[in-house]
């Protein structure tokens, strides 16, 4: 049996500042065929992250950086196309770092199988994925929100941090979103159900944090870092606590990365800061699956997907959540 053809992009040169077409390989080959406990799977939909620019970085961190002229790592959803592992046949739905390309072959184990027919396929990447259970379990593990308390989130319109906000009006807090543009501040508002939003391109965050938190910020979840993280930082209460998930404004630096200069205000208020990594969560993914369905399931909670069409276009999409121009959970239809 010949093999498919799969097109797939590699790494070829760790960036500098932001991702360029020129820092992969752009090639075709036949899929590889799975060995014992392995399984071939067509790609559909891939999930591009902000995390991804941090894998192409040398150096430590929490998972391995990707090596040069390795396939790009990312998150996807796919059919199975052969099969040689127990409890997989061809025709299953799975999830997994199927990494940006058409075919995947990959050990079984690390794939999770999916009911395509109780969600479209692009939720298992979103809602109900890696974004999906990086909201759930960041804000309710490590943010710990309590009815009446007040959220801030930034990136608010995003793939997390939209789920964060519904997730945390779900839990009976006042929420407050910061997000770039009046149609995400809008949506954000009048759509998710959040209590307030502030345009970062527009507005004062300071006094519009002082306006729309009038009580003080209880926890704040964080997507962006700099100086959106200092000015949250000045209106934090007593013990609150500060979720540490992304910092988007300061992936692409090319001098170091600017870190809070506010931070005293952690021991004045005797609050805490810590990092959240969705990995470590991942023996509880299906509790947060079921919650995050059952939530969607009584319309109280939305997702909402940019689906940009073509695996060829990967370098370029990529650039949209560092430019702002993506507009919910970005996914590349292969």
């Amino acid at each position: 049996m010949s093999q498919p053809e799969n097109r797939q992009f590699r790494l070829i040169r760790r960036p500098v500042g932001h991702v360029k077409r020129e820092d992969f390989e752009f090639r075709t080959e036949p899929a590889r065929a799975p060995e014992h406990g392995e399984i071939m799977v067509g790609v559909e939909y891939l999930s591009l992250d902000p995390a991804m620019r941090g894998w192409m970085n040398e150096g430590k961190s929490y998972i391995a950086p990707v090596k040069l002229g390795d396939v790009m790592r990312a998150g996807g959803v796919g059919t199975i196309i052969e099969s040689k592992a127990d409890g997989f046949v061809p025709g299953d739905v799975v999830t997994g770092a199927l990494g940006i390309q058409t075919v995947a072959t990959l050990a079984a184990k690390d794939c999770i199988k999916v009911d395509a027919s109780l969600a479209p396929k692009p939720l298992f990447i979103s809602a109900l994925g890696m974004p999906g259970m990086t909201a759930y379990f960041g804000l309710l593990v490590v943010g710990e929100p309590k009815s009446g308390e007040t959220v801030v989130v930034s990136g608010a319109a995003g793939a997390v941090g939209a789920l964060v906000g519904q997730i945390a009006k779900i839990q009976g807090c006042h929420v407050v979103g910061i997000a770039g543009g009046a149609e995400k501040c809008r949506y954000i508002v009048d759509e998710l159900g959040f209590d307030g939003a502030i345009d970062y391109k527009s507005d004062s965050v300071p006094a519009k944090l002082r306006e729309l938190c009038p009580k003080g910020i209880d926890v704040y979840f964080d997507n962006v870092g700099g100086q959106i993280l200092d000015d949250c930082l000045a209106q934090i209460n007593l013990r609150a606590r500060i979720v540490i998930c992304g910092a988007i404004s300061q992936y692409n630096n090319t001098t170091p990365v600017k870190g809070p200069s506010n931070y005293l205000a952690l021991l004045v208020n005797r609050a805490r800061m810590q990092g959240m990594i969705v990995f470590d969560y991942a023996d509880r993914y299906p509790e947060g699956a079921r919650a995050m369905a059952g939530w969607m399931k009584d319309g109280r909670l939305k997702s909402r997907e940019d689906i940009v069409d073509g695996i060829e276009t990967f370098p370029e999409t990529l650039q949209k959540l560092f430019t702002g121009e993506n507009f919910g959970k970005l996914i590349l239809k292969v």
